[in-house]
This record gives C-alpha cells, sequence and structure tokens, in this order.
C-alpha cells in the first residue's frame, strides 16, 4: 500500500524552503523552551512562597495549576480545528500574549478565586501555544520525511525547560519574591515568544488545502477506528502514570531510605533521561515503526519501576529503575505524532490529536489526586505497582495497533 503522505504536496505559502523549515523549528524550539518554563515548571518553585503569601494551602494553591491541565484539555479540540482550518500564525501569537497578560495577572492575585481564575486564562493560553499547536504547525509545513527530526529537535530543546527554568525560578524568588519573579517570567514569555511566533509563523496556514481530503483521515472517520481507542486508552494510561510519578517519586524515595536532597536529584534523572528517550524512539524509526518502539519502551518502563520497591533502598538499584523508567518518560510527545500520522496521514491531524489530547490532559490533571488518596490509603508500593501496571498495559496496547488496519485503508 502507498504511503498516505505521498499524496501530499508542501504549497508553497508554507514558507518552506528546499533546505527544510529550519528556522521555524528553530523558533519554536525556543518558545516551547520558555512557554513549558514559565506556563508550567515555574509552578513548583512558586508554590510554596505563594501558599504562604495567600494563606492558603498548598493543596488549594496545587489545584489551580489543575484547572489549568483541564481547560487545557477541554480545549484541545477547539484549538486542532482551528489550526486545520487557519494554521497557527494567528492563534499562537494570541496565545503568547495571552500566557504573558496572565502570567503578569498572577502577579496580582490575592484570594483563591483570583487565582482560579488566572489559571483557567493559563489553562487556555497552554492550548494554543505549547507543544500541541506546535507540532501540528510543523506538520502542516514540513515535508514527510522531514517532520520527525523537526519535532526531535524541538522536543530535545524543550526537554531542559524544567533544567533551566526551576533553577531560575528558585534564583528568581530567593533574590526578589515570588510576585516580582513572576514580573520577569511575563516580560520573557512576551518578549520573547511573542515575537518569535509573530515573526516565523507567518505562511505557516493549512497544509493542502486543495487536496481532497481522504476519508480515511476524516477525524470523524478516526473516532469510529478502533486502533484510535487502543491508541487513546494507552497515552491515557501512560499520561496518567508519569503524572503519579511526577508528583509522588520523590516522596516515596524518601520512604525507601534516602535523603531528601539524594531523592530530588535521582527524580531529576527523569527530565534528563526523557531526552534520550525521545532519540532512541526517533532513530528507531528507521527500522521499526513508532507504535511498536514505544510499545517495547513503555513495557521496559512498567517493568523497571515495579522493581523499584525491591531494589530502590540501595543507591545503585534506585539509578538502574529510574534510568531504565526515564527513557519512556518523555516519549510520548515524539510518539504521539509520528503514530497518528502513520496511521492516518495529515489531513485533519490538527483536530485528531486535539481529540486525543482531550482524555490524555484530563489523566494527567487528575491522576496526582488520585494516587495521593491511593498512597494515603494503601501506601506507595500499591501506588507504584499501579504505575508499573498502567505503562505495561499502554506498551501492550500499542503494539496491537499496528495489528489493526485504520478503517477505509
Amino acid at each position: 500500500m502507498p504511503s498516505r503522505e505521498a499524496v501530499a504536496t508542501v504549497p508553497d505559502s508554507a514558507g518552506v524552503g528546499s533546505g527544510g523549515p529550519h528556522r521555524l523549528v528553530a523558533a519554536l524550539a525556543v518558545t516551547q523552551t520558555v512557554g513549558y518554563g514559565v506556563l508550567y515548571y515555574a509552578f513548583s518553585v512558586l508554590l510554596g512562597p505563594m501558599s504562604r503569601d495567600l494563606g492558603i494551602s498548598t493543596a488549594t494553591a496545587a489545584g489551580a495549576l489543575t484547572a489549568a491541565v483541564l481547560v487545557s484539555g477541554l480545549m484541545s479540540v477547539p484549538v486542532g480545528r482551528w489550526l486545520d482550518a487557519r494554521g497557527g500564525h494567528a492563534l499562537m501569537t494570541a496565545g503568547s500574549l495571552l500566557g504573558a497578560a496572565s502570567v503578569l495577572a498572577w502577579s496580582q492575585v490575592s484570594t483563591v478565586v483570583e487565582l482560579y481564575a488566572v489559571f483557567v486564562a493559563i489553562g487556555a493560553a497552554s492550548a494554543m501555544v505549547l507543544y500541541e499547536p506546535a507540532f501540528a504547525v510543523v506538520v502542516a509545513v514540513a515535508a514527510p520525511a522531514q517532520r520527525a527530526k523537526a519535532l526531535l529537535g524541538i522536543t530535545l530543546v524543550a526537554g531542559f525547560a524544567s533544567t533551566i527554568f526551576i533553577p531560575l525560578t528558585g534564583q528568581l524568588v530567593q533574590a526578589f519574591g515570588w510576585r516580582q519573579t513572576l514580573l520577569v517570567l511575563a516580560g520573557l514569555l512576551a518578549f520573547i515568544t511573542v515575537p518569535l511566533h509573530a515573526a516565523a509563523l507567518r505562511r505557516t496556514g493549512p497544509r493542502g488545502a486543495h487536496a481532497a481530503p481522504r476519508a480515511a483521515a476524516s477525524p470523524s472517520r478516526v473516532l469510529r477506528d478502533p486502533g484510535f481507542w487502543l491508541v487513546a486508552v494507552a497515552f491515557v494510561l501512560h499520561s496518567a502514570a508519569l503524572a503519579v510519578i511526577a508528583i509522588h517519586l520523590v516522596l516515596y524515595l524518601i520512604s525507601l531510605g534516602h535523603s531528601p536532597a539524594l531523592a530530588a536529584t535521582l527524580a531529576g534523572l527523569l527530565g534528563l533521561l526523557s531526552v534520550t528517550g525521545r532519540v532512541v524512539a526517533t532513530v528507531s524509526q528507521r527500522w521499526l515503526p513508532m507504535a511498536t518502539t514505544t510499545a517495547g519502551i513503555l513495557v521496559i518502563q512498567g517493568a523497571a519501576i515495579s522493581l523499584l520497591p525491591l531494589a530502590g533502598r540501595h543507591l545503585a538499584g534506585a539509578i538502574a529503575c529510574l534510568v531504565l523508567f526515564g527513557l519512556g518518560f518523555g516519549v510520548a510527545s515524539i510518539a504521539t505524532p509520528a503514530i497518528l500520522l502513520d496511521r492516518y496521514g495529515s489531513t485533519g491531524y490538527a483536530t485528531i490529536a486535539g481529540t486525543l489530547a482531550t482524555p490524555v490532559l484530563i489523566a494527567r490533571a487528575a491522576a496526582p489526586l488520585g494516587g495521593a488518596l491511593l498512597a494515603a490509603t494503601a501506601g506507595y508500593r500499591p501506588l507504584v505497582l499501579f504505575v508499573a501496571a498502567a505503562c505495561i498495559i499502554a506498551g501492550v496496547l500499542l503494539a496491537l495497533v499496528r495489528q489493526l488496519p485504520p478503517m477505509g485503508a
């Protein structure tokens, strides 16, 4: 069967020269790094001082970020439809402005209601500027052979967002306080991302506007494809598992006998190794479909974390488990567009990706609370085993996807 991408052409309006969309990729790599750093990762540093200043519990304050993730998930489908119809230039530029304005407003909040209102806006801005719309823009303008390299380039750089912005935010808070820190972060977001989105995303309109849409790639038909639901359940389980680990790993490592400083250092391995996992998954596409490679990585990830209760009391054992687990920590970001493009082609990609992102983001928002309840009632070991089972089941489901041809294929 010929490739679904073989019939696709890149219109001249895409603004992509023969050398590939290098400037676009470079711009998006920067804006994704800054966007994730300010709109997501800085929160963990600001949570403590902000809660104390506002006189609220950390749980109440943390709920604001949960609300933002939920809003982002609910907006994924309308954002995807906009991207398919109009492209990303206006949307991502406006989202950058909204994000900067929201962070500026965050610096002025004095009540819980104001805090949650600000984070509703931050959730909307995140849906407009972070990975899903950025990937949709790349899909719209890059030739099929260039996409994997372009997406990898963006995620490799953005994978260091936490490494850059968590310590930067900590230094700013120590020097100026949390409100002044937010003023600085709002300025960075505005002066870096708005001009880059406004300039680099020109002439990145929807791709293949004159081509007849393929029936198999129609978003409405995709929802009737059993393979899509296998992919959706797989990434929902995996997203929930990673969200639980991101919140509870440090506390679990401390319960195993490691010092808080060492536990935080070990948890930091996940962010660094997520970049390695993305490289492995992308390079493996030369020999294996992305769904097959990702399935293998997730099964290894689940097996590794399942051994943490046994091996994690010893430093070498904890490192070994987390190194293997970390390889899958960021693989979904690079695997999702590759799997969707391989199965459905690029017609309606942003809407399809947005449809998948909705339950995935909702799972990411809800899982930490569910994990906290399970840990409180049954302890951390059952929680870790749940994470392991979720990863392994997700891997098995992705392996099964290759056995199901898409509808209309």
